[in-house]
């Protein structure tokens, strides 16, 4: 059966220094899935988008040019900080958390339950992006959840 929530509008655009590895890992430590990945003829990823339930981030390796110089850094030449962290509702906090620290993710902040419902927890990816997972869907309503 065909997963019948909408697709989101909203889509995390990430750059990695190198994309092929982050690819491969955030599908293992994360659970996404390829959506589609383009190559150039080295073989290297250009552009990736990759799923995870109903959304969908794109990215691609740090090429640096007037977008990377005007609007977009990796955290490592931020000092490790991000100005935006992406949310990615998940089913089980718990069995998630395993999943992607035994892939090495860093923990920042371990599951814990939250004032306004749900679990969640926040880890770095190996180049430090910033994530946070939680059961809180804030498209369902309190009373439902």
């Amino acid at each position: 059966m065909a997963d019948e929530r909408p697709k989101s509008g909203l889509i995390s655009n990430l750059g990695y220094k190198d994309a092929d590895a982050a690819v491969a890992w955030l599908c293992r430590a994360f659970g996404f899935r390829e959506h589609a990945v383009y190559r150039d003829e080295a073989g290297k990823v250009t552009h990736a988008e990759l799923v995870l339930g109903n959304g969908m981030i794109m990215l691609g390796p740090d090429q640096g040019g007037e977008f990377g110089r005007q609007v977009m850094t990796l955290p490592a030449r931020a000092g490790g900080r991000c100005t935006q962290t992406i949310y990615v509702i998940v089913d089980d906090v718990d069995a998630h958390c395993a999943r992607s620290t035994a892939e090495g993710a860093e923990i920042v902040i371990a599951p814990r339950g939250e004032s306004y419902g749900g679990r969640s927890y926040s880890v770095r990816d190996p180049e430090g992006h910033a994530w946070s997972f939680g059961s809180y869907d804030p498209w369902v309503s309190p009373e439902t959840s």
